[in-house]
């Protein structure tokens, strides 16, 4: 096994995946924006592998994908509040967050194509389309589990698709609750591995990942 991309969109439980499998022993990224922060994490989630998966897939052979999927009646309002909380930083000229950050964001819920970016109907439109371009990319492979993090039996799901040992039931952490949204930095492991990473940069990789992303 290569490595493992989260690939759910935000608000769908990257953080409690990706808190969760720090105990069993990956060196987990939450959010990667430099090459260093892909070779040295075993499992990477949210931005940028939710809007370059393919790309991802092609840089990575081998490597497994995890979909996470959450009720739309639960994933609107949480979203449309991140949404609201972000959107001044996403801005692509003037936002102050990573640009890699900015462009998954903007590539996948469209903010710059659209009045009201945190509208639902919108929302849920880019919610539903992810799903469907997920899905059909990996139509038919056998690289790719679908998982809904309330599910009781979804970590026991994802552990057998790792090829590990499961114990009991065990259940994900429930983080990121209501309006938070930094359970990640606030929480202390030493196999988190740092978004921004810094190491040997090869062109090529980013040329990749964020030109091919965006045709």
């Amino acid at each position: 096994m290569n490595k493992v991309f989260i690939i759910g969109l935000p608000r769908t439980g990257t953080t409690s995946i990706s808190v969760a499998m720090l105990d069993y022993g990956f060196k987990v990224a939450h959010t990667a924006y430099t090459q260093e922060a892909f070779n040295l994490a075993d499992i990477i989630s949210d931005a940028p592998c939710f809007s370059d998966y393919q790309q991802l897939d092609k840089l990575f052979p081998g490597s497994k994908f995890v979909y996470l999927e959450r009720d739309l009646s639960l994933w609107l309002p949480s979203m449309q509040m991140l949404i609201n909380k972000m959107k001044a930083q996403l801005d692509p000229n003037t936002g102050t967050f990573h640009p890699v950050l900015k462009r998954s964001f903007n590539q996948t819920f469209e903010l710059d194509k659209t009045d009201i970016p945190d509208a639902l109907t919108h929302l849920e439109k880019c919610y539903l389309n992810h799903r469907q371009q997920v899905l059909s990319y990996f139509d038919g492979r056998d690289d790719l589990i679908r998982i809904n993090i309330r599910d009781e039996q979804s970590l026991t799901k994802l552990l057998t698709f790792l090829g590990l040992e499961v114990k009991g039931t065990p259940q994900f952490p429930h983080l990121n609750i209501g309006r938070n949204v930094a359970c990640w930095d606030e929480y202390k492991h030493p196999n988190k591995v740092s978004a921004n990473s810094s190491g040997p940069l090869r062109r090529k990789f980013f040329d990749y990942v964020g030109k091919r992303a965006t045709t």
